[in-house]
């Protein structure tokens, strides 16, 4: 999609600080971090959300989600523990409407969020 910012970052007409990169996902540290760590997994095609992913969609799901621990591995959260989300809707808190997991940690995450 020509307007969305996650694939803008994708194409590389706007730039992040990449921590991950294969064929089928994207990890990069988010701009306005709400906690030490905090980068986004996406993956390179546009989906718009969870609710978009189909049956065909279970391999690229189960990237996205080994992508996430391996980013909290490599970020030095494997021992302490981190949260990974999905906002899924307006309702949810999604406001980039591109398919993402917020991996988060570096300290104590309270539950229930929000």
């Amino acid at each position: 999609m020509s307007d969305c910012l996650f694939c803008k970052i994708v194409a590389k007409t706007i730039p992040a600080k990449v921590v991950h990169e294969d064929d089928h996902t994207l990890a990069f540290d988010d701009i306005h971090p709400q906690s030490p760590v905090h980068t986004l997994v996406i993956p390179k095609r546009h989906v718009a959300s969870v609710q978009d992913l189909g049956e065909a969609d279970q391999t690229l799901l189960a990237r996205l989600l080994l992508t996430c621990t391996k980013v909290a591995r490599d970020k030095g959260l494997a021992d302490s523990g981190f949260r990974f989300v999905a906002n899924t809707g307006r309702d949810g808190g999604q406001t980039v409407f591109h398919l993402h997991f917020h991996v988060m940690g570096g300290r104590h995450m309270a539950w229930p969020p929000g």
